[in-house]
């Protein structure tokens, strides 16, 4: 019988681009243990989607020039895209600004206000007379109320670990402004966590969680208190009652519930509207949230209290694999220190799977690890490279010289052939107790170990001796037969990490059908049919290279020097003025307002941006040169300024229309933007 298993992995916020850091936490695992489990012929369902509301997001929308709306929507294209490009098999990625998540969040509201677990105050809360606003806890900056360390945020101290209220703070200031705050009174509806400790303690003594996960969320448990759910502002989920004003429901709280909404979204997609009560309100399935540490007391406290206090039959979590951080060479990764690997070169010069396996084989399970660009080339030259594909090649080249490209038959096995046999039997076991106990780092050690046996009995057996002489060709065929038994089971407990290299060699067994539909216990006790024909072997994985490496420390040492920069420019070496023109050459041009639709590089050029520009009557492709000051992420929704009626041009294939006006001074340059002008307006 097929067990029901429903994975969630956390919601990225749409306020940013992700990074490798976000991906060792939340969704490589996540994907992992789905890709396996489906191989198990388990009945799964994985969603994920945008995290799209809180006053993060107005507040960079603002800054950008952009709507609330328009921001997200960049965002959550950059980070599907990027989510595409690492492979990840969500059966739904989702949106918090999808029209079906509101309904469930108000479900959820309702019921708990109703069942006594919400309630409406009248609180002092912080307010900023500089930024004209309410501030939430994460915009909060003040010492802290218990050890005293100057720079706590709003809701946590990050030296002591102490959980509090903005309101604690001492001499609370803005993260925005540094202004100071003052406390104004206004309505706010609380969710009434205290409520709910005895049942989350008993329910957590249930669990065989992480002891990290179990220690922190204790703790967390016992400090439980009321805590707001609403917010002033307009950018989020409504609150369903009358007299809610320009309030909010926060978050926090509306977040979890995107993964419900994101699988009713996916049920709506499969064309059966109520499929998705089939794993939410089955109390048989599995439910199984992948998250950072930083989201536990989100779905090991708050959101459970949530479910317990609403009336649907809705799952509690069953499994917390949470993971601890991923840094970057020694550091957390932070574009703003420049302390980050830029993903559109990182996916221009390596594989989808060499950072897969890369990141697997340091996954952060019971402590902080880190990127490095020198174990990433180890990884991929002596690992995947030396003995992965070393071992795949030399096999296959071998049987099609030698066995005229078909699978030897498997029979007459010496005592070596058995116990190699075996020991690949005792990996596969191994490798699946690993991923169905959450130990990625484990099983990539055990990919490894696979390869390397395969690569002694190879080794061990010389088929090239044996199959010069007639009489030894049936041992020959024999150890063959056996290895392509290894590269069966290579490409089985790999694929749920390196899912392209292990579907390639599957192929190249000679099999049609997709690896990552096959059944893994009928895959085990199956062996190749005798005469399958082989297809030619190909390069799974490249070679990096010393220079490429010293190429990325500097680029990255490069970025972080540039980040330290003074602010403070020096007086510029001014152009001169050109020669003096009358009005009517001026007004010749055409300079219209336009907004940045989509931006993305040029193939084969350094410099070059193919930019589509909306001038509210039509949209123009234009080919600009700044690709080495924009990101092409960074210019979607900019509002700029465009030379209308230049003549078409034509540059590395591509016609352009119209030019984009900047402002250039050394080597820094800028577009000359807009804030509130409409698309199509003249400039004059």
């Amino acid at each position: 019988m097929k067990n029901k298993i429903l994975i969630t992995s956390a919601l990225p916020y749409a306020n940013g681009p992700l990074h490798f850091g976000h991906i060792a936490g939340a969704y490589l695992p996540g994907d992992v243990y789905a890709r396996f489990q489906r191989l198990m012929q388990n009945d799964v369902l994985y969603v994920c989607g945008s995290d799209e509301y809180g006053i993060a997001i107005t507040i960079s929308a603002e800054k950008a020039g952009r709507t609330p709306q328009e921001h997200v929507n960049i965002f959550h294209e950059v980070n599907k895209d990027f989510f595409q490009k690492l492979n990840m098999s969500f059966d739904n990625y989702s949106r918090t600004t999808w029209e079906g998540h509101p309904p469930l969040v108000h479900q959820y509201f309702t019921d708990l206000l109703n069942n006594g677990y919400i309630e409406e105050k009248v609180t002092e809360q912080l307010y900023s007379e500089a930024d004209r606003r309410f501030l939430a806890d994460r915009y909060v900056v003040g010492t802290c109320p218990k050890c005293g360390f100057a720079s706590a945020r709003g809701d946590e101290c990050p030296q002591c670990g102490a959980s509090y209220e903005a309101t604690d703070l001492i001499n609370p200031r803005s993260k925005l402004s540094d202004a100071p705050l003052v406390l104004k009174p206004t309505k706010h509806w609380f969710l009434l966590l205290d409520k709910f400790k005895d049942k989350l303690l008993g329910w957590l003594e249930t669990k065989n969680w992480k002891p990290n996960v179990v220690n922190f969320i204790k703790s967390y448990i016992e400090d439980l208190r009321p805590r707001a759910i609403t917010r002033d502002m307009t950018w989020g989920v409504s609150i369903p009652l009358p007299d809610a004003g320009e309030k909010v429901l926060y978050v926090w709280f509306d977040a979890p519930i995107g993964y419900i909404s994101a699988s009713v979204e996916w049920a709506l997609k499969e064309g059966s509207p109520d499929l998705w009560k089939s794993y939410w309100c089955d109390p048989q399935t599995k439910l199984v949230h992948f998250l950072g540490k930083d989201n536990i007391p989100f779905h090991a406290a708050i959101f459970p209290a949530m479910t317990m206090g609403q009336n649907q039959p809705y799952k509690l979590v069953d499994e917390l694999p949470a993971n601890e951080f991923f840094n970057l060479e020694g550091r957390q990764f932070s574009k703003s220190d420049g302390w980050y690997i830029d993903l559109e070169d990182f996916f221009k010069n390596y594989s989808t799977d060499q950072i897969r396996y890369t990141i697997a084989a340091n996954a952060p399970e019971t402590s902080d690890s880190e990127f490095t660009w020198k174990d990433f080339q180890t990884r991929c030259n002596t690992e995947l490279l030396g003995k992965y594909g070393n071992l795949v090649n030399r096999v296959l080249v071998f049987a099609r010289n030698n066995c005229a490209g078909r699978v030897p038959s498997l029979q007459d096995l010496q005592p070596i052939d058995e116990d190699f046999l075996k020991s690949i039997k005792q990996l596969v076991r191994e490798a699946a107790i690993c991923y169905e106990t959450f130990k990625v780092r484990r099983a990539s050690q055990i990919i490894m170990e696979l390869a390397q046996l395969g690569n002694v009995y190879f080794d061990a057996k010389k088929p090239w001796k044996d199959a010069k002489d007639p009489d030894t060709k049936h041992s020959m065929e024999t150890t063959i037969a056996c290895c392509l038994e290894c590269l069966k089971a290579l490409a089985l407990i790999s694929q749920p990490i390196i899912p392209e290299s292990a579907d390639k060699v599957w192929k190249m067994l000679g099999y049609v059908s997709q690896l990552e539909h096959g059944n893994w216990p009928q895959i085990v006790e199956t062996p190749i049919p005798a005469h399958q024909h082989l297809k030619d072997p190909s390069i799974l994985f490249k070679k990096v290279e010393d220079e490429q490496i010293s190429l990325e420390l500097t680029k990255l040492k490069e970025m972080s020097k540039k980040a330290e920069l003074p602010q403070t420019k020096s007086i510029p070496d001014y152009a001169p003025l050109k020669e003096m023109v009358d009005i009517e050459d001026v007004r010749k041009l055409d300079l219209r307002v336009g907004v940045i639709k989509s931006a993305k590089n040029l193939p084969k050029s350094k410099k070059l941006l193919l930019v589509e520009v909306d001038l509210g009557f039509e949209v123009r492709t234009v080919i600009a040169g700044i690709s080495q000051h924009y990101q092409p992420e960074n210019l979607m929704g900019k509002k700029v300024i465009i030379v209308a009626n230049l003549k078409p041009a034509t540059l590395m294939g591509h016609t352009s229309h119209g030019m984009l006006l900047a402002a250039s001074e050394g080597d820094h340059l800028e577009l000359i933007s807009v804030e509130e002008i409409l698309p199509g307006a003249q400039v004059s």
